[in-house]
């Protein structure tokens, strides 16, 4: 049996990566800018949990001097519209804490990133991926029998952070007929931190023909066979989620239920094993 499963639930929910913020060095200020520390919550975005961040930058800078806030790391712009605990898995999982981000106010990277001028283009994107999770798993029977009132308070839960509110609802959104086994498809993405293509997604049920559980390495031999490490080979690729390594033999479905991210999906990062 699993460690207790709520317990899995609840420190996926809280996990938090300790994150320094310094202004970039070309923006024009009145005054030095100091650095601001901020513990980030691994299953929110970065647009949703930075407005103290962009209250201490503004402090020091005019108007005229401000466009669209932006974070890079290292030289990639970040995409806001992944979760955090992805972006710094995908990108920094192997550096040392606390993870550094740049901030920037101007020249927006408009070929790698989305705009994002409000809170209510997060929802929108937060929302539209929970109902494309649930036509994979219910053929949207789930979501489309909720109440925009139900949509509002998953979407409310992860604003406010507010666990019990989330899981409230979204356990709905975990269920499935017992004689199935599992969901009809696993809504997952594959991340390649050596990648120029987004992500990998395609169609993969949780349940064999014969009614056998697929596992987690069932899922990689299929989409990223080269991420498997084979007997007798020096290990390439670490594969992430929530920022540990999980067995691949855990079933998909186990994993579905307990480390997707919000949004309904499992975020699957494959990063090169750090040469020591």
């Amino acid at each position: 049996i699993m460690a207790d499963d709520k317990d899995v639930l609840r420190d996926v929910w809280f996990g938090r990566i300790p994150t320094c913020f310094t202004l970039n060095q070309d923006e024009v200020t009145e005054r030095e800018a100091e650095a601001y520390y901020l513990l980030l919550p691994r299953v929110s975005y970065l647009t949703l949990v930075t407005d103290k961040v962009k209250k201490h930058f503004l402090k020091v800078m005019r108007a005229e001097d401000v466009e669209e806030m932006w974070f890079e790391y290292e030289g990639t712009p970040l995409k806001w519209h992944y979760p955090i605990g992805v972006l710094f898995d995908l990108h920094a999982s192997n550096s040392i804490l606390p993870w550094s981000i740049t901030v920037h106010f101007k020249n927006f990277p408009d070929q790698d990133l989305l705009h994002c001028p409000s809170s209510s283009v997060i929802e929108a994107h937060f929302m539209s991926s929970i109902k494309e999770a649930d036509a994979l798993k219910h053929k949207s029977q789930v979501v489309n029998d909720m109440q925009k009132k139900d949509h509002k308070q998953l979407w409310m839960g992860l604003q406010n952070d507010k666990f019990d509110q989330f899981w409230a609802m979204n356990r709905k959104l975990m269920e499935y007929p017992t004689e199935e086994g599992g969901f009809r498809y696993i809504p997952f993405r594959i991340y390649q931190a050596m990648s120029d293509r987004p992500f990998i997604q395609k169609l993969f049920r949780p349940v064999s023909p014969e009614g056998n559980a697929y596992t987690l390495g069932d899922l990689l031999k299929e989409m990223y066979p080269a991420a498997i490490t084979n007997d007798g080979e020096q290990k390439r690729y670490q594969v992430v989620i929530h920022g540990i390594e999980p067995l691949l033999e855990t079933p998909l479905q186990w994993l579905s239920e307990h480390l997707s991210h919000p949004d309904n999906f499992l975020h699957i990062c494959v990063v090169p094993t750090p040469s020591d």
